[in-house]
């Protein structure tokens, strides 16, 4: 009796040397920076090795409860014994389970709950407790150490994830930085404004990085072109795709006088690039300062506005969106002859589609009577951008907005009075 008893107290000096040593190897490939899979690997043989634990299922919140770790158990009722498991998620101790209330083959015994604070972190479901020298009930004596070291890998797991989203969450930022750097060189630094020719542009982006896009480019001393594009999507992909497509543009327009033209090649580039995945609405216009003639084409853009005379201009003519088609079937060029004072406005959806808090759209027909209001009363293009924007912050009352808001305001104020106009 005494001999078994020493075989006894061996056995556990054994067993307690080795769950230190088990600690400090976990430990230490924790701090080594080991994978998960290692982690969960050198777990398992503590349990299953040192402890004599025969059957696991250890759970983990990420989202959503699921396995991260099963020996000893089927795996083809898995789904089932997890949601049988959902019914211990309330626990803080460690608890006896009910054997008859799991699938055929598991036979758990033990739930031990991992914790943090209030929030359950993990759960360990165990069976089989192998007897040995010191029998099933010693192994039971074991569930603290299990707790505490199931405690430190489940800790250690969480802080891998929350590093790699650290880490996911950096790149995105960088993507970010990118994007809008992109989005910064886009547009024009510095816009007309002369006593001939008076240009200011508004843009307020739904997101950090917009969609929208729009230019004014001189081309000679008689002619410049201005434009205003919208493409479907958001985000780094929607900038790069609206930097290709803004290279292009500069790059096309010196090697053809013709919008149709320029609009065909341009639609080729962005079914290249795009290959189906995104649209860009697109309006784009000439003016030629000796002969006040415009010339622009509208793919499949909300159509500007063309104040003068008293009378409305709708710039509608054109074709569809570009990247929608692999060839533009019908595409017509509006020409109209400019008689100063006249007043243009190219904008985005994000103004038109804007809702009130009665789901109101602010619609084209406001923005036309609010624009011509406004031009008649002598404002500068910028006071004019200004204006509408108070007016839409007014409108849309507690409201967001849900897309991005641009605005290009081009006023034409005389006859041309060459040599070239200059900036200031």
């Amino acid at each position: 009796m005494v001999e078994k008893n020493k075989d006894s107290e061996k056995h556990s000096s054994d067993i307690s040397e080795e769950k230190l040593n088990a600690l400090f190897e976990l430990t230490k490939s924790i701090n080594l920076n080991a994978s998960i899979d290692d982690l969960l690997s050198i777990y398992r043989s503590i349990l299953e090795g040192t402890l004599s634990i025969g059957r696991l299922m250890l759970l983990s919140y990420d989202s959503y409860w699921r396995c991260i770790l099963s020996y000893g158990i089927p795996t083809d009722s898995m789904e089932f014994a997890i949601e049988r498991a959902k019914g211990y998620s309330h626990l803080k101790e460690i608890t006896q389970v009910d054997k008859n209330s799991w699938p055929e083959g598991y036979d758990l015994d033990i739930v031990v709950p991992v914790n943090h604070k209030d929030d359950a972190l993990a759960y360990v479901f165990i069976g089989d407790l192998r007897e040995g020298l010191t029998g099933a009930g010693s192994a039971i004596k074991h569930l603290p150490y299990i707790q505490t070291l199931t405690n430190i890998l489940v800790v250690a797991i969480e802080n891998k994830k929350l590093a790699k989203e650290h880490i996911h969450q950096s790149m995105l930022k960088h993507e970010l930085d990118l994007a809008k750097e992109i989005q910064s060189i886009l547009v024009p630094s510095v816009l007309p404004h002369t006593d001939e020719l008076d240009v200011a542009a508004y843009y307020l982006p739904y997101h950090e990085i917009s969609g929208d896009y729009y230019d004014f480019i001189p081309l000679n001393e008689t002619e410049f072109a201005f434009c205003i594009a919208d493409v479907s999507g958001k985000g780094v992909a929607a900038a790069l795709l609206m930097s290709n497509f803004q290279a292009s543009l500069h790059a096309q327009i010196e090697q053809t006088s013709s919008l149709t033209e320029l609009v065909t090649r341009l639609n080729k580039n962005v079914m290249d690039t795009a290959r189906g995945e995104s649209f860009i609405t697109f309006f784009i216009a000439k003016f030629n300062r000796l002969t006040q003639t415009l010339h622009y084409v509208n793919a499949g853009h909300y159509p500007p506005i063309l104040f003068m005379d008293n009378t409305v201009n709708m710039l509608k003519s054109g074709g569809p969106a570009l990247g929608m088609l692999p060839e533009i079937p019908f595409l017509k060029e509006g020409i109209i002859a400019v008689n100063p004072p006249a007043a243009f406005l190219a904008y985005t959806d994000g103004i038109t589609e804007l809702e009130n808090e009665d789901q109101e759209e602010y619609s084209i027909d406001k923005l036309r009577d609010l624009f011509i209001s406004l031009t008649n009363s002598g404002l500068t293009s910028k006071q004019i951008n200004d204006k509408i924007s108070s007016t839409l912050t007014a409108y849309k009352g507690r409201k967001k907005y849900l897309d991005d808001v641009t605005l290009l305001c081009i006023r034409i104020l005389k006859r041309s009075q060459l040599p070239l106009f200059h900036q200031g």
